[in-house]
């Protein structure tokens, strides 16, 4: 049906806006839909605030919600994921993970100011405070959402003044979780209505393969690295960054794209033009994918 993305600050208020949201939310929808809050903190995910101490640690936290967001998604469900979100090429993935599945996107930015988020931020206790040079950090990095791009419009504005949600916003973000635009899948990721009964045998073997390769080729100095998804077929090429890619974050974007994949095939949508579930067309999209990744 829907996903909510919130955004905005570290100790901004955006849980507290996620619950009230929540709370609204299933007071609308029928029997039929649920209300899902993902949040960080949530006993599947478990993030720590430490997480965002070092790039590393924080990868693999983002890594975690991505994969729960896709998890969770459905037409039947209004997914609201609580998380600083402040990155707009991560809110751009979740944007494409919910376009694959015909579902809305709707972006709530809770806007508070630095100064108050570091004094709600020392009344916190254990590990739900961030610690102030990271806080710091991450007021430097946060970029902000527009409405004026595809993956966090519509966009809605909260003041951390506000001590509620008020009505007329509530209602309008009710108006687009409900009625509001839903983007359609990208042709070149969408599944045909039926996909070959050996479409995930390919896909494991392809990206395993394609995997092994660039850990066996690759020397720390980056650059265009050419790659062959199987025996016969045109060769595909890569350019990587001037360092080593670990096995554990090539193994974490493989199981990123096979899971957006897997559930392609399973919900078979249609969208102009069809998939090719060869090792061709799953080696071409899966070295689209690790490039993007790769560049961040």
């Amino acid at each position: 049906m829907s996903l909510i993305t919130i955004t905005g600050y570290p100790a901004s208020g955006k849980s507290s806006r996620a619950s009230q949201l929540q709370a609204f939310l299933q007071e609308k929808v029928d029997a039929s839909k649920e209300v899902i809050l993902l949040s960080e903190k949530s006993h599947s995910l478990d993030i720590k605030r430490s997480s965002y101490d070092n790039s590393a640690a924080e990868k693999l936290a983002r890594g975690a919600l991505l994969t729960a967001i896709i998890r969770l998604l459905s037409p039947n469900t209004i997914l609201i994921i609580d998380a600083p979100n402040y990155i707009k090429g991560f809110r751009y993935q979740i944007y494409c993970a919910a376009r694959e599945v015909k579902v809305r996107v709707v972006t709530v930015y809770v806007l508070a100011p630095q100064e108050q988020c570091r004094q709600w931020n020392k009344l916190r206790e254990g590990d739900d405070r961030y610690s102030d040079e990271t806080l710091e950090n991450l007021f430097l990095r946060y970029e902000e959402p527009s409405s004026m791009v595809r993956w966090d419009s519509p966009l809605f504005t909260l003041l951390w003044s506000d001590e509620s949600i008020p009505q007329t916003t509530l209602d309008a973000i009710w108006g687009a979780v409900e009625k509001g635009k839903v983007s359609n899948p990208n042709s070149g990721t969408v599944a045909t209505v039926k996909a070959p009964t050996d479409a995930l045998a390919t896909l494991e073997r392809t990206t395993l393969l394609i995997m092994q390769q660039i850990m066996s080729a690759q020397d720390g100095s980056g650059g265009v690295m050419t790659l062959s998804p199987a025996p016969g077929f045109s060769p595909l090429e890569l350019t990587i960054p001037p360092r080593n890619v670990t096995l554990p974050e090539l193994s974490r974007l493989k199981r990123q794209f096979v899971t957006v994949q897997k559930k392609v095939i399973t919900l078979g949508t249609i969208e102009r033009g069809s998939v090719d579930w060869s090792e061709k067309g799953v080696g071409e999209r899966f070295v689209v994918f690790l490039e993007e990744q790769l560049q961040r």
